[in-house]
């Protein structure tokens, strides 16, 4: 008869073999954190900004069939729960798209698009965002004359 180890080792091993058991873990994690978020608690309005960089990791997160932790995203960020229109995102990032990138997300497309950039030796010139500036998360760290 077997013992109690080599029945969880067994049930472990069929479960990794059958490409399920990242799946539970993922889905109980996403159940736990929907047990202990408080519904009560205000969530910060969703920015611009943010609500595309949302939908872009949204984009990618499903499409890599990451469902379990897009729904996780999307609850704890107060994103819509539909998705946002996938040209009308392309506009407000003001990408053009071609056939062949359609079949990928957004994400995909930006990052080959500055990887590949050779414009100014290979930098790209990023400015602030309109976000207001975050408070310092600590103060050990080096200040503004570093």
């Amino acid at each position: 008869m077997a013992t109690v180890t080599e029945l969880k080792c067994a049930v472990r091993d069929t479960l990794e073999s059958r490409g399920v058991l990242g799946q539970l873990k993922a889905r109980i994690r996403a159940e736990v954190f929907s047990a202990l978020d408080d519904q009560r608690e205000a969530r910060p309005p969703l920015s611009h900004e943010n609500l595309l960089i949302n939908e872009l990791i949204r984009e990618y997160l499903e499409f890599n069939r990451y469902r379990h932790t897009a729904s996780v995203l999307t609850a704890e960020s107060g994103q819509p729960d539909v998705a946002l229109d996938r040209q009308f995102l392309a506009n407000e990032l003001k990408v053009t798209e071609d056939a062949s990138s359609k079949s990928v997300p957004l994400l995909y497309g930006l990052m080959c698009h500055f990887v590949s950039s050779s414009d100014a030796g290979g930098k790209v010139f990023l400015r602030g965002a309109s976000l207001p500036a975050a408070a310092p998360a600590s103060s050990t760290g080096p200040g503004p004359d570093a």
